[in-house]
């Protein structure tokens, strides 16, 4: 199977091009070519310097949740550089890694030359491009604060030119391949083309207020479902499908096995892309989400299991009769692990969707720990193998140290174990005690910051855990290093097929597994099929939503946003304070009871954009407007330390000497506007008006209040109009009676 391509290629030719009379196989004109090296070499050199910087980055944040000193405000605090590693990790790590993967094996897998190699070129300095703006914005806090889409909106458009192009050389390269049939890895390639580019443009879909700053074009309830669809499918599409491509390529190749199942692959393909749209809601459990389309969410994501496992079965069983192999062959230990690790991410993620454990699981530690099985385990261990065993052959020589390709797959294990497994213990720990009641039948542990402390040591063997896995990175690089040290590149590697002949056998009285294989020799027709499979589960969840207003009831005492309530918000969302404090109090007794009223779908009609948090390390802030006097909160976000002893948040200090910046304030409110918030027409003219004298009476309360301390706050520093927003939370649906003045 070392040459797997080119037996595809002459049992292709033999059954689907009939040979003319008298002429055998041998005798077919073989047409010379040569594959694109230079890509995939440039793309693989880029994932691993960016896996390296995005995993630090990580680790980085690790150490700021157990040292809080480490938040060098404001450009590397916790709430700007989570994003960073997100985003790193994601689109820079995986997605380089991705593409390098895709331009190896689709080049060999058509028998032709990646279509262009200007597009290439584009396509590669674009991709970085694009990350380098994210390793520039976000830390400076723009930020759309959409967990996996945060990156604004000039970035956006930039990502969809880049993945059109991307898109264009793919197809381009089928167009003129000399292999009719399209093997497996292809069609996880085309699924994730076609699907990332819908979730792309739904998701970002924003009127821009400013060049850095914009408005999600949905609110509240409505933007919280398109949002974790995208999110849920972000990982389903970009995490997961191409990498169930490069899998089924990669695996049997360095096994030198063929897939165990053919057919078990065509089930595993349609029905993991048809029922993996549908699952977004299970992100949302227990929250203002309709009921139906929470239950919705549930049902398919039970059912996700079996083609899930389907492919884990599929990849192992390739391994049969070469598990001698896989004892001393470091690449098939990593592939080995990965696989594992897929099903058992794929396993957790529909029990989490059970709401009983859902219950116990959402907002804590434990959600980070199922994910980092996948992006880790899964993602990292298969990209590892895939690396060692592709970086020879392009070089034309042997891996340098397989000692060392060792050395890596034992640290990256450990690491990975220790990290998962602490937040496991932290997730659990966490959900317990934010759940458990005493015998006078009182919250035992009615302050959030209690479980702080107590999973603090957790933090810690995270960020443990953390290095140890970089640290098997960086062995890795350097053993590659010595690998293309040793070798020379082989840029333009040749090979030779004979031309794809387009007669076609007959079509009848063919069982389904060969009338499947009608579809797999018409890229066109696969194309399309995989469009309409893919849009069925959104279209059949976003109808109701968007259309039948009953599922959103309003709630007529909900305001919209005074002017400085809102440059507040914008501020929340520029310092990534909705990365630890969630925004939705679930209709649980210990919730209500700790919080307040659970939410309402009503309440969030004006959210633009919606801010319900995917993790807690730091209390829920639905009702915190009217609780504490504003001088407390002032207190709170210069030195959280002094207020509550044994916080980990950052300390924003600086935000009581920034002013703020009152440029967008009149174009916010006419954005908001065309979105649908109900301020009079003209508001805009004197909005800044309201804007002052509402910073003026919080001021001089802080100021009153802080008289003895000898702090004195301007109304126009920064500070002012975050404790404004914050003192807005929640309070439209309290009686006026209960609301403190302060």
């Amino acid at each position: 199977m070392e040459n797997q391509e080119n037996v595809i290629s002459k049992s292709e030719v033999l059954k689907d091009s009939p040979i003319p009379p008298g002429m055998h196989f041998g005798e077919l004109k073989l047409e010379k070519f040569y594959y694109d090296n230079k890509i995939v070499r440039d793309f693989g050199i880029a994932s691993v310097v960016w896996g390296i910087i995005s995993l630090l980055v990580g680790v980085f944040i690790a150490c700021e949740l157990y040292w809080p000193a480490l938040n060098f405000a404001p450009f590397l605090t916790f709430g700007r550089l989570r994003a960073l590693h997100t985003n790193g990790a994601i689109f820079a790590f995986v997605g380089n890694m991705m593409f390098m993967g895709v331009y190896y094996s689709i080049q060999r897998l058509c028998k032709a030359r990646i279509f262009n190699d200007t597009l290439s070129k584009v396509h590669f300095w674009g991709w970085q491009l694009i990350i380098l703006s994210a390793v520039i914005t976000l830390p400076m806090g723009i930020t759309t604060s959409k967990e996996y889409a945060e990156l604004e909106w000039p970035i956006d458009i930039l990502i969809t030119i880049v993945w059109v192009i991307f898109a264009i050389n793919f197809f381009g390269t089928i167009a003129r391949r000399r292999i009719k049939h399209l093997y497996v890895a292809i069609w996880f390639y085309i699924a994730t083309i076609i699907t990332v580019a819908v979730l792309h443009i739904v998701n970002s879909a924003e009127i821009p207020v400013s060049f850095i700053k914009s408005y999600s074009l949905y609110a509240g309830v409505q933007d919280a479902l398109v949002q974790w669809w995208y999110g849920h499918n972000a990982v389903a599409f970009f995490l997961t499908t191409p990498y169930l491509g490069l899998m089924y390529y990669f695996l049997p190749k360095a096994a030198n096995r063929p897939v165990y199942s053919y057919r078990l692959s065509i089930i595993h393909f349609w029905s993991l892309i048809f029922l993996y749209i549908w699952a977004g809601p299970h992100h949302l459990l227990y929250t203002a989400l309709p009921d139906w389309a929470q239950s919705l969410g549930v049902a398919f994501s039970i059912m996700l299991i079996a083609p899930s496992w389907g492919g884990m079965i599929n990849g192992l069983l390739t391994l049969r009769g070469a598990w001698d192999d896989v004892r001393t062959n470091p690449v098939l230990k990593f592939m080995v692990v990965a696989i594992t690790c897929y099903g058992m991410a794929t396993l957790e993620g529909p029990m989490h969707a059970l709401k009983f454990v859902n219950a116990l699981s959402h907002y804590t530690d434990w959600i980070p720990a199922h994910v980092h099985v996948g992006t880790l385990g899964w993602n990292g261990f298969l990209s590892f193998g895939i690396l060692y065993w592709m970086v020879p052959r392009i070089f034309g020589t042997t891996l340098y140290s397989k000692k060392m390709a060792n050395s890596h797959f034992w640290i990256g294990t450990v690491g990975m174990v220790f990290w998962i497994v602490s937040m496991y213990i932290s997730g659990i720990t966490q959900g317990l005690m934010l759940q458990d009641f005493n015998a006078d039948a009182q919250l035992t542990y009615k302050n959030f910051l209690e479980t702080t402390i107590q999973v603090k040591p957790m933090y810690l063997l995270r960020a443990i855990g953390g290095l140890l896995y970089v640290t098997g990175m960086c062995i890795m690089a350097y053993n590659l290093y010595k690998t293309i040290r040793q070798g020379k590149l082989i840029a333009n590697e040749p090979d030779e097929a004979p031309a794809l002949i387009r007669l076609n056998p007959g079509e009848k009285n063919l069982s389904g597994y060969e009338k499947h294989r009608i579809i797999e020799r018409k890229p066109a027709l696969f194309f399309f099929v995989t469009m309409v499979v893919i849009l069925i589960g959104g279209f059949v969840e976003f109808l109701p939503v968007f259309t039948i207003k009953s599922n959103i009831p309003t709630i007529s005492s909900i305001k919209p946003y005074t002017p400085l309530e809102l440059e507040g918000r914008n501020i929340y969302i520029r310092e990534g304070c909705y990365v630890c404090h969630s925004q939705m109090i679930r209709p649980f007794r210990s919730e209500v009871e700790r919080y307040g009223e659970y939410s309402k779908a009503g309440e969030f009609i004006y959210d633009h954009p919606f801010l319900w948090g995917s993790k807690r390390i730091g209390p829920d802030l639905a009702r915190e407007g009217g609780k504490r006097p504003s001088s407390w909160h002032y207190d709170h976000m210069s030195d959280p330390r002094r207020v509550s002893p044994g916080s980990i948040m950052p300390s924003y200090a600086f935000l009581t000497k920034n002013d703020l910046d009152e440029t967008d304030t009149k174009a916010s409110i006419t954005v908001m506007r065309k979105l649908g918030v109900p301020y009079p027409y003209g508001y805009e003219d004197r909005a800044l008006d309201d804007m002052h004298a509402q910073a003026d009476t919080i001021s001089a309360m802080i100021n009153k209040d802080l008289m003895k301390e000898n702090v004195h706050v301007a109304p126009q520093k920064e500070i002012v109009a975050l404790v404004a927003y914050l003192q807005r939370l929640g309070t439209d649906i309290k009686a006026a009676t209960d609301v403190p003045k302060h």
